[in-house]
């Protein structure tokens, strides 16, 4: 009875080694015969009741021996498949053909600008801060030194969130200097990338979404020279070595005293003179010594700390860089517009 048992594995074993299935159907079919949840391997373990203890090892190793077989069987088709359905893919191919051109993508002339920006004054020690787009009113406006009867804070120049007074979508990324004077001891030297919004008219000019860069240095003994120095070193690498720059007093609440910077942009064509208005002269940020009140709004000593802040739009950066003539080709995705950056980063 033992042997009759013993011979039934080794012709099963046979009979796998023996088997030849072809195609995917049929190698399937060998996977569920031999290897299924319902295999006829199972029945077999079930013969060791009728087996002699001292060759109940002998049988319990032959049948595994068994069950080894079909796996190896199995994964051999499989691989034998694989490299047939290979094969074929292979013959439908003309090697000799020309490639088809793959879609290189690139990046948008805003991430181009933006990044440029922040290498810039990271070089000289300018760590990037990030902060939160909705704002509440006091780190949007009142940190910074924006009067409660300034038209920035009316609803035709500020979005405020439904049926709220105090929060809001950021109008500049100046709350993001007034979170990290908070926040952290002086010195502080830090440039606030971002995009901001204000309820503007969208045409060629403007757009009721854009993007900044602000900077701001907090330290002891730090000077209107200071900030000029620094920006004439932006200038300088962002538009070339031999830039020069002019400042013109202005007024922004948040510093005192202010001014706005122009780079001399040339009159080289037609378009210089449209964009500079005749004068060669191109205002390109503002900025100022921040006002002692925005110090101690957000609990930095003004006796002992002075520092300067700056800021610019990234889309004027980058329409000036690029000469584009349409600020609302920025935002519209148009790939045709697009392509041209591929080269530029």
């Amino acid at each position: 009875m033992a042997q009759e048992i013993f011979d039934k594995v080794e012709a099963l074993i046979q009979e796998i080694q023996a088997a030849n299935p072809t195609g995917k159907e049929e190698i399937e079919a060998f996977r569920i015969q031999y290897l299924g949840s319902k295999n006829v391997i199972k029945p077999i373990f079930g013969e060791i009741r009728n087996i002699p203890n001292e060759r109940k090892k002998e049988f319990g190793q032959k049948v595994n021996e068994a069950k080894q077989a079909a796996e190896a069987k199995f994964e051999a088709l499989q691989t034998s498949l694989e490299q047939a359905h290979a094969e074929d893919l292979m013959k439908g191919i003309d090697l000799s053909a020309p490639g088809e051109p793959m879609p290189v993508g690139s990046h948008h002339p805003v991430s181009i600008t933006m990044n440029r920006i922040i290498d810039i004054f990271e070089r000289i020690g300018f760590t990037v801060e990030e902060e939160r787009e909705i704002e509440d009113d006091w780190h949007n406006f009142t940190a910074m030194n924006t009067p409660e009867d300034h038209p920035a804070r009316d609803m035709q120049d500020t979005y405020y969130l439904k049926d709220s007074t105090v929060n809001l979508l950021r109008t500049h990324t100046s709350s993001v200097q007034a979170r990290c004077m908070t926040r952290q001891e002086p010195p502080i030297r830090i440039i606030a990338p971002g995009r901001v919004y204000r309820n503007e008219t969208i045409s060629a000019r403007s757009h009721c979404q854009f993007h900044q860069v602000e900077g701001l240095y907090i330290g002891e003994g730090v000077s209107f020279a200071d900030m000029k120095q620094t920006l004439l070193y932006f200038a300088q690498e962002m538009y070339g070595p031999d830039t020069r720059i002019r400042l013109r007093p202005s007024y922004f609440p948040f510093t005192e005293p202010s001014a706005e910077m122009d780079v001399y942009w040339g009159l080289k064509d037609e378009i210089d003179y449209r964009i500079t208005k005749g004068t060669g002269w191109l205002e390109i940020l503002g900025c100022g010594m921040v006002d002692p009140q925005v110090l101690e709004n957000c609990g930095i000593d003004s006796t002992k700390y002075s520092g300067f802040a700056f800021g610019m739009g990234i889309e004027r950066q980058a329409m000036l860089k690029y000469r584009i003539s349409d600020i609302r080709l920025l935002f519209e995705n148009d790939v045709r517009f697009l392509k041209q950056f591929k080269s530029a980063f």
